[in-house]
């Protein structure tokens, strides 16, 4: 006896990469040069110019939460989103390392370089591998590593903010911020480098055919 036919599989609709979130995506990558601008304007001692790259880069922070909200909520995500997301992202927090270890405030120079090339060595490394394995499997970002997301746009909004360059009645006040935003760096430097060493960790277990530690919870 012939077994019936099997209902008709509901088409999943590909969305369209002209969208809300990948057009806040790209707006992203594109203020990142205005940013970068506007940070090392007047070497970086213009107050109001510092402020101006201050509200990009908040504007940056928000529209990232916003268009990675709508893409989940509305199923808009598309391969434009995951490949731009993560770029627009590294773009602009390494176009804040690199102006930040220019201009050195608070921090030598030296200190803030070695911090750059690190944080920006294991940002690009990570994103660089994430694409190259999306098709096999899709790591998905640990609590630790949105922390050190969350602690590194703090870190970086206070010293793009010239805090410490206030005088007056707010020089002690914009002290303090810039003290508060060094402690927020270190910590999301040392959660960058954990949060790197645990994903290249489940790459090497991936590679080897072994379950990395998501899979393992899922399989538990």
């Amino acid at each position: 006896m012939s077994q019936p036919a099997a209902p008709d599989q509901p088409h999943r609709r590909t969305p369209s990469n002209w969208n809300v979130p990948n057009a806040l995506t790209t707006l992203r990558i594109v203020m990142v040069p205005f940013f970068g601008w506007a940070l090392l304007h007047d070497g970086g001692h213009d107050l109001l110019w510092r402020w101006i790259a201050f509200v990009l880069f908040a504007l940056a922070m928000l529209t990232d939460k916003i268009d990675g909200d709508l893409a989940r909520k509305h199923d808009l995500v598309t391969d434009f989103g995951k490949i731009a997301d993560p770029i627009a992202d590294k773009a602009m927090t390494g176009m804040a390392f690199i102006g930040l270890a220019i201009i050195a405030d608070f921090m030598p120079a030296w200190l803030w370089w070695t911090i750059t090339v690190l944080v920006l060595v294991r940002e690009w490394g990570v994103t660089f591998a994430r694409l190259s394995i999306a098709k096999e499997i899709v790591m998905p970002a640990k609590q630790s590593g949105k922390v050190k997301t969350t602690m590194q746009a703090l870190a970086l909004g206070g010293f793009v903010a010239p805090f410490g360059l206030l005088d007056g009645g707010l020089a002690l006040v914009g002290d303090a911020l810039w003290w508060i935003s060094a402690l927020a760096l270190a910590v999301a430097v040392v959660l960058t480098m954990t949060s790197g060493y645990e994903f290249a960790r489940d790459v090497v277990r991936h590679r080897a055919g072994r379950p990395t530690e998501v899979e393992r919870q899922q399989q538990a």
